[in-house]
């Protein structure tokens, strides 16, 4: 995963004027979930909600998520820059302004956001900034990206409660940021499900081994 990471040190956000143009159409990806047959891109059921999550090399992220009890589809791919439908390569030059995202569609009646935060949370480090271990650049940076006030309200509480127990044990404040819906570009077809593919593969994330609070939202 982080072949090209060792040449990626920009730690500035481009511009949408400095980022990479991009191309009109999105680029071609998987159409269905290697693990559980679910469609990628929809039409998913009926009640289904759904949330990105920025933690790092977006593999092992995507894992975490698909082995979740409730949720339906889990998809990888490029968030929270200007560059339209991005490729790989363009992602990991720093220049298109995106991290590398995990989408997460789930069933609220089965697993809530507040659970899919935690996973979020202890899942990496997220007091690293542009970077998640041995990954360095724009593209690991920490994020959260959700569809309601509502869960931007539950994101902020969490982190709010967990920073502290974070800080006992010696971190630093959280660099999570926390943002309303922004377009998600898929990933090429190869990094979907990538760790059921090739089950011993690069994996760079890594928790702090400090516990989320449980119980912040009533």
């Amino acid at each position: 995963m982080n072949i090209f990471a060792r040449f990626t040190r920009s730690l500035d956000l481009p511009t949408a004027a400095d980022a990479l143009p991009g191309r009109p159409d999105p680029i071609p990806t998987a159409e269905r979930h290697a693990v559980n047959g679910n469609p990628l891109k929809g039409p998913w059921p009926e009640g289904m909600e759904s949330a990105v999550f920025a933690m790092g090399c977006f593999w092992g992220a995507e894992r975490m998520y698909w082995r979740t009890d409730g949720v339906y589809v889990t998809a990888v791919g490029y968030i929270g820059g200007p560059t339209p439908n991005p490729t790989y390569r363009e992602v990991c030059s720093g220049k298109t302004g995106h991290t590398e995202g995990v989408l997460v569609v789930y069933d609220p009646a089965k697993v809530s956001f507040e659970t899919l935060c935690r996973i979020f949370f202890e899942g990496h480090d997220p007091t690293q900034g542009m970077r998640q271990g041995n990954d360095v650049g724009t593209q690991y940076r920490s994020a959260i990206f959700v569809a309601s006030d509502a869960h931007q309200a539950t994101a902020e509480a969490m982190k709010d409660a967990f920073e502290p127990k974070l800080s006992a044990k010696g971190f630093g404040k959280i660099t999570t940021t926390i943002h309303g819906e922004e377009p998600f570009f898929y990933a090429e077809a190869e990094h979907q499900q990538y760790l059921h593919k090739v089950p011993h593969g690069y994996c760079g994330l890594g928790g702090t081994g400090v516990s989320c609070p449980t119980g912040v939202v009533a």
